[in-house]
């Protein structure tokens, strides 16, 4: 395979010679190199500052900006203008989208950028665009950059060699894990959410104390997420602890709520606190489409009152709803109850990415931290060498005022002969030289010693520091105490938001216990009409209630709101509609097609309120079998196919069978009747089912279940209301399968059992 680079193939007047290279390990070299610049430099955050290359460089730009809390806003236009210029190069949307995040309160438990204007807001909107905002730094921002110029990490030349840009950051504030970090890498994730510092800062003591402490103990101080938007911590301290210790895991997170109490009885929930992450926004439309849709028939509204501070108000439908069953189905059912992803996935101090428990992550960031502290040590006498050195060559100069001045204005060489004369190297010399008239009067003697004695003192508690590992663990503790004191809990910044209380999982409430139970009357027409009723009709008036021209009554039942509704298909399929769903009894209603995916061509057997108990299905063709009704209820608008058909054949009986009955009667079109013991008849999910009678010509006219001792009755037609009774059903009686005898004398001739069973 010859491969070419773009440039090359725009560049014919510096065409280079093919590289002949097998296609594959090309293409894997290649894409391994863009995987790892995706892991290294874009994605996965560092375990030592807690950034990723576009923040560091944001950060570092706007310290050259000099930016600090005290001084005033530039436009974050200038801010992305020198990091995509000078260190960054790369998309500008991209690099504002990342200083956005770094000034949002409600994304950054501690924000590193203080903003000013338009910055988005927690309902999801954007922030307006950077030639209308304003940035500065926080105090946050200078902790974590605190140390830049004390030599405490490595500066490397920007991309086109014009600037240098830190390697990290130094400073003491533990960034990774209390502001946390997400990313997608190739291959690999990060999802690390925000930490209390004090807590952190608890635990790093602890860790310097006890370098040998486990992770339970150090859970002992961190408590788990603290996150900006607080919410509640709903896991159990063993799954919490597990989290930690392995570096994955999730936490669970609910909103918090208050059930305020009104007068006359009535009350609503107000919500203050949303879990991390979620758009108060797309949380509200959600709550309503579970309204619109009637999927949660027990909350009436919901308003959002929020101002600065976030405020929704859930109304529910009645007084007597029970508040936690409202509160539970909407955890289930919204984002009101979130997972909090941990992956506590980052690059050690070796740019390798690792999946680090709390104590790896603490641990190394402590590593860096004595790195940064013995560096930070040495930068500081180095520069107390030589200013000690520069002290001594000023003292040598008042004590020898007049000879120096004699030599400065005698001699072509000075420098050389006031080295040779008085020892003094080339830096002493020079800088003797270079000293203005004016500072002759100040160079008094006393004050040089006192100075180069603090000097002496510092160099040697300095000295004393790097050769005492125990003395490097004081200084810390000593460093972490005090920045303990800016975010401990006392303060409005550093006091934990989100509460950890263990609590069980959102029960699931069956949907009838949501609906107030009310009569209705269900009618469906000949044409697939479907409406309810309110209260339970007269049934033998189903005649005279208000259909379309050309149309009329199939089925009419009394039912509940709280009923499911069936409807079974000639073509084998069951679907399931709610009692409360359906449309009202004023009108002729709504196809039923709007709400099942019934085609209007296939007709219905059946429909009825489904209950416990058990369903005889049988063919047009003569075969059938016993159903459950749980097994023939679905969730979904395209049904459940419950009986297969063979062509040509129909479902043409479901009926229920009573609990007290013990064989099965079949008549078919040739108005032959058998029975046979229910027992023959298979129970099953789905199927074709098995024989139930033999035909030579025409099919199965209907079936049904009852009690042999109480013989068959039929009704005898007219007004008499007379009905008529075969005790004894013997003559009929046979195996499952036979083709039977004729029916009694005087059966209807319609061949149907009517309302028995």
């Amino acid at each position: 395979m010859r491969l070419l680079s773009r440039a090359a193939m725009t560049d014919t007047a510096t065409l280079p010679e093919p590289l002949d290279a097998p296609f594959d390990s090309a293409l894997s070299e290649r894409y391994l190199v863009y995987a790892l610049s995706t892991i290294t430099a874009r994605s996965l955050p560092d375990l030592r500052d807690g950034l990723k290359p576009v923040h560091r460089r944001l950060l570092w730009a706007m310290r050259l900006l000099k930016l600090d809390p005290a001084a005033g806003y530039k436009k974050c236009a200038r801010v992305v203008g020198d990091v995509i210029g000078k260190y960054h190069p790369h998309g500008d949307q991209s690099v504002y989208d990342a200083m956005v995040r770094l000034a949002q309160t409600f994304a950054l438990r501690y924000p590193l950028v203080d903003g000013q204007g338009n910055f988005g807001n927690i309902d999801g909107d954007n922030a307006a665009a950077y030639r209308y905002t304003e940035a500065r730094l926080t105090q946050v921002a200078i902790d974590l950059m605190a140390g830049l110029d004390e030599g405490t990490v490595e500066f490397r030349p920007t991309y086109n060699g014009e600037e240098e840009e830190p390697e990290i950051m130094p400073g003491l504030f533990p960034n990774l894990l209390a502001n946390g970090a997400s990313g997608i890498a190739v291959g690999m994730a990060t999802s690390i959410p925000p930490h209390n510092a004090a807590e952190l800062i608890d635990a790093a003591i602890l860790l310097i104390d006890q370098p040998e402490a486990e992770t339970a103990q150090l859970l002992e101080h961190v408590k788990g997420p603290d996150f900006p938007t607080g919410g509640t911590i709903i896991d159990a301290p063993a799954a919490i602890a597990e989290a930690y210790a392995t570096g994955r895991g999730a936490f669970r997170v609910r909103s918090k709520f208050e059930i305020v109490r009104e007068k006359g009885g009535g009350w609503h929930i107000v919500v203050s606190e949303i879990p991390y992450g979620v758009q108060k926004g797309k949380l509200i439309e959600e709550i309503a489409a579970l309204i619109n849709d009637k999927k949660l028939p027990i909350l009436e509204d919901v308003r959002d009152e929020s101002d600065e501070a976030i405020r929704i108000v859930l109304e529910p439908r009645s007084r007597t709803v029970d508040p936690d069953m409202l509160m539970d189905s909407l955890f289930r059912l919204t984002d009101l109850e979130t997972r909090v992803p941990l992956n506590l996935n980052v690059l050690d101090a070796h740019r390798t990415p690792r999946v680090l428990g709390l104590k790896a992550v603490l641990d190394g960031w402590l590593q860096h931290q004595f790195v940064v502290l013995v560096r930070r040590s040495e930068h500081r006498l180095a520069k107390i060498d030589d200013r000690i050195e520069l002290l001594d060559g000023y003292l040598v100069a008042y004590l020898n005022l007049d000879r120096v001045i004699e030599i400065i204005r005698t001699e072509d060489e000075p420098k050389a002969v006031m080295m040779a004369e008085f020892s003094l190297s080339d830096r002493q010399a020079e800088a003797i030289l270079n000293m203005r008239l004016r500072s002759l009067r100040r160079l008094e003697e006393m004050e040089i010693k006192g100075e180069r004695a603090r000097l002496d003192e510092e160099r040697e508690g300095l000295k004393a520091l790097l050769a005492s590992p125990a003395r490097q663990r004081t200084r810390m503790k000593r460093d972490l105490a005090a920045l303990k004191e800016r975010y401990g809990p006392e303060t409005a910044l550093g006091a934990r938001r989100t509460v950890i209380e263990e609590a069980g999982p959102a029960r699931e409430y069956a949907r009838e216990a949501m609906i107030d139970r009310e009569p209705i009357t269900v009618v469906l027409s000949q044409r697939g009409w479907i409406r309810a009723l309110k209260g339970h009709a007269d049934l033998s008036a189903a005649d005279t209630m208000k259909f379309k021209e050309g149309d009329g009554p199939a089925f009419a039942f009394h039912a509940q709101t709280t009923d499911k509704i069936l409807i079974a298909a000639e073509n084998g399929r069951f679907y399931t509609l709610a009692g409360d769903k359906l449309p009202g009894g004023r009108g002729f209603g709504e196809p039923v097609g709007l709400m099942i995916d019934l085609d209007g061509q296939i007709g219905v057997a059946n429909c009825f309120a489904a209950g416990a108990g058990k369903l005889l299905l049988a063919s047009s063709d003569g075969r059938g079998f016993i159903a459950k009704v749980e097994d023939v209820l679905a969730e979904t608008r395209k049904g459940k196919q419950l009986v297969n058909l063979k062509p040509g054949a129909k479902l043409k009986i479901v009926r229920r069978i009573a609990g007290d009955a013990d064989y099965v009667a079949v008549i078919g079109d040739n108005r032959k009747l058998v029975l046979f013991p229910l027992t023959e008849l298979p129970e099953m999910s789905r199927g074709q089912g098995v024989t139930l009678q033999r035909y030579r010509d025409g099919g199965l006219s209907d079936a049904i279940a009852l009690t042999f001792a109480n013989g068959l009755s039929w009704s005898m037609g007219g007004e008499s209301g007379r009905t008529r009774t075969e005790a004894d059903l013997s003559p009929w009686r046979s195996a499952r399968g036979a083709a039977g005898r004729m029916a009694p004398i005087g059966f209807p001739r319609d061949n149907r059992f009517g309302s028995h069973g």
